[in-house]
């Protein structure tokens, strides 16, 4: 058998692995990463998809462990290349990622499975494992294979107090342990972390003071699928006597969704529309919205920026309620000091325990290596020291180092005779998501032209040349953004091109394409030794 991560190797999101079998090809999730500020103008980031472009009819199916973003979010994009894809994973799971389809006018072929269950498709015999996380329904899968056994837990953690009373199934674990796993492939997230990571219970006194202590409104910030985080805080609100009001709108269609399949648990009449909150006094308001990692357009974002219906104010409550996420400390440190300056009192992990994982963190790590037994280990879903963390507790626990593999997007490793070895390479680029267009012209250069643009501004060129003579018929034209155009500038450009254009002539007469590029070049010259800029300069020469 054969295995090819497309994503989320090195990096937190985008997790997609490709499993090859006789022919066959199996998809085990296909998420998203979310930009950086690297990365202005681009939505999200996809898998590439090119190592199996041109083996679509070979997909038996796209198994989807659990309803987060970096997870499911690449579906559409899939199925945009083989729309009847089997799409396979849990209740929960596949009613997040038919909403998602639905607004992308695809209509997937479902297929609904949960834990204990067995599926065959093509030669995988897929069975599929509860694991706790921090969104219900979750599942790890085992692969059969005549190759060997693969298990793939999917993220998870080994919470012992859930509040869907929903338990990782270690016993299932243990099974496949005695059975012989070939190649575990675990989730690294939390492999720095020592120890157990914290029951979702343990944040119940934290949330529970922030409701007891504010004297005004308390607005919630979350991921859209953290049921669970949602839960407590809509509990917390009923105890004190507190309506709620779901705030954007990722969010109410995926809290509409969890509770009308039961996953979210509402006392009647307490979620009210947004617009009934301004009938209510303060102190019995809870709203909960998107934003916790500081993305631009997210609600969070805009209301700290001013820019949105809801105006924060002196005494308000912000609850940050969900993980930093790397990369995106900026973003956050951002929303949270415009909400501070409004006068809103900011509850995060930082300052107090409103947070925990749902990752296993190492000591869970440890406990499943030892139950499970496993004869190669793959380390997944993490950046590098994450994988390397995950590594090394596997090495300790008596996996051999040789058959422990960190490995990258893209590189493939083949599972033969119960030994795991790296084989090659195929192409796994980032593919950006920029407003409708995909890949193409959304690419690395572009990124590159934005960022040298906000750095360094841009200048427009308009020279008039008579072509008899070579020599300009009037002075040039500029026309700047993003620096400040004076008086001095302006001579020094217009020296700098005169100055070129002289010694250009002296050679022969130049035309129009040379000159432009005559400009070009002498202006940022000039810029990049006068000012230790280089802006992206545009030249336009008309003949006279």
């Amino acid at each position: 058998m054969r295995v090819i991560p497309l994503g989320g190797l090195g990096e937190i999101g985008r997790n997609m692995t490709v499993f090859e079998h006789k022919g066959k090809l199996l998809i085990v999730d296909c998420g998203v990463l979310f930009p950086e500020e690297t990365q202005p103008g681009v939505n999200v980031i996809l898998p590439d998809f090119s190592y199996i472009r041109g083996r679509m009819q070979d997909v038996v199916a796209v198994v989807l462990t659990h309803g987060h973003e970096d997870h499911i979010g690449g579906v559409p994009y899939l199925l945009r290349e083989r729309a009847d894809i089997p799409v396979v994973g849990s209740e929960l799971t596949l009613a997040f990622v038919s909403a998602k389809l639905e607004e992308h006018r695809i209509t997937p072929k479902l297929q609904q499975v949960k834990e204990g269950q067995r599926r065959s498709f093509g030669p995988f015999d897929l069975e599929f494992l509860a694991v706790n996380h921090s969104i219900p329904d979750g599942l790890a899968v085992a692969i059969r294979t005549e190759a060997g056994l693969v298990l793939a837990t999917g993220d998870f953690k080994m919470d012992q107090f859930p509040l869907d009373n929903r338990l990782t199934d270690l016993p299932g674990f243990a099974r496949l342990g005695e059975e012989g796993v070939d190649l575990f492939m675990t989730d690294s997230t939390n492999a720095e972390v020592p120890g157990f990571t914290m029951t979702e219970e343990d944040i119940r006194p934290a949330i529970d003071s922030v409701f007891r202590t504010a004297p005004r409104r308390i607005i919630v910030s979350s991921f859209a699928s953290h049921v669970h985080r949602i839960q407590q805080v809509i509990d917390a609100s009923a105890r004190h006597n507190r309506k709620v009001a779901f705030v954007g709108r990722s969010m109410v269609r995926n809290m509409a969704i969890a509770e009308k399949l039961g996953f979210l648990h509402v006392p009647k009449g307490l979620i009210v529309d947004v617009k009934a909150l301004e009938r209510m006094k303060d102190s019995q308001v809870t709203m909960i919205c998107t934003g916790s990692q500081g993305e631009p357009m997210a609600a969070l974002s805009r209301m700290a920026n001013r820019e949105h219906t809801i105006k924060i104010g002196e005494g308000d409550t912000v609850l940050l309620a969900s993980s930093l996420i790397p990369g995106n400390e900026n973003s956050i440190y951002r929303v949270i000091n415009g909400l501070t300056r409004w006068g809103a009192n900011v509850v995060h992990k930082g300052n107090a325990k409103v947070h925990v994982s749902g990752h296993a963190s190492a000591g869970e790590l440890v406990y499943c290596y030892n139950l499970v037994k496993p004869k190669n280990v793959m380390p997944i879903h993490g950046e590098w020291r994450h994988l390397k963390a995950n590594a090394e507790l596997a090495i300790r626990t008596g996996v051999p180092e040789a058959q422990v593999l960190v490995v990258e997007d893209g590189v493939v490793v083949d599972l033969v005779d119960g030994v795991a070895k790296i084989v090659g390479r195929v192409q796994a680029e980032i593919v950006l998501v920029d407003g409708m267009t995909v890949g193409g012209v959304a690419s690395e250069e572009a990124l590159a032209d934005r960022v040298q643009l906000s750095n360094d501004g841009a200048v427009t060129i308009l020279g008039i040349l008579d072509t008899r003579t070579g020599a300009l018929v009037e002075p040039v034209e500029f026309i700047a953004r993003g620096f400040v155009q004076d008086n001095a500038w302006i001579q020094g450009a217009t020296k700098s091109i005169d100055d070129a254009l002289r010694a250009a002539n002296k050679v022969k007469i130049v035309d129009g394409p040379e000159l432009e590029e005559l400009f070009t070049q002498s202006v940022t010259r000039w810029m990049q030794r006068k000012y230790r800029r280089i802006p992206v300069i545009t030249s336009v020469v008309v003949d006279a």
